[in-house]
């Protein structure tokens, strides 16, 4: 049962961002679209990928600067697709919209979407390049 909007809460700290990745990955390892790949790439480790995720997050939203590196770079030649990404930001707009309200999570969404845009365009890239080197 969804949350009524009076349940749901504004992202204010650490435990909203852990909150908000803890139940969407709880989604992506459960879809029957994502969890295969998400699976197979990080295997058992899932806490120390969530550790990382809460890092990104934490940065992203909160402005507080906990992560370094270069969120594109492990996604690199995955092979996913626009059904993938699609599929991605609808659970994290779906996670965002049962649990929270407000500025930052309006914002969470827009820089899922934005993010997911870019790592599409960049896969896409990627793999035409990698196609030109093999084939050519």
């Amino acid at each position: 049962m969804e949350p009524s909007i009076e349940r749901r809460q504004t992202i204010e700290g650490l435990a909203d961002i852990k909150l908000l990745v803890d139940t969407f990955y709880g989604k992506v390892r459960q879809d029957a679209l994502l969890a295969p790949i998400f699976n197979e790439r990080i295997g058992a480790h899932w806490p120390q990928h969530l550790e990382k995720l809460y890092k990104f997050w934490q940065t992203v939203l909160l402005k507080e600067h906990t992560y370094f590196g270069s969120p594109f770079t492990p996604h690199a030649l995955l092979e996913i697709d626009h059904t993938h990404f699609r599929k991605w930001v609808g659970l994290f707009v779906e996670t965002i919209d049962t649990l929270f309200v407000g500025e930052r999570a309006e914002e969470a969404k827009w820089r899922a979407q934005k993010m997911a845009e870019m790592f599409e365009y960049k896969n896409a890239y990627y793999r035409k390049e990698s196609e030109k080197r093999v084939g050519g």
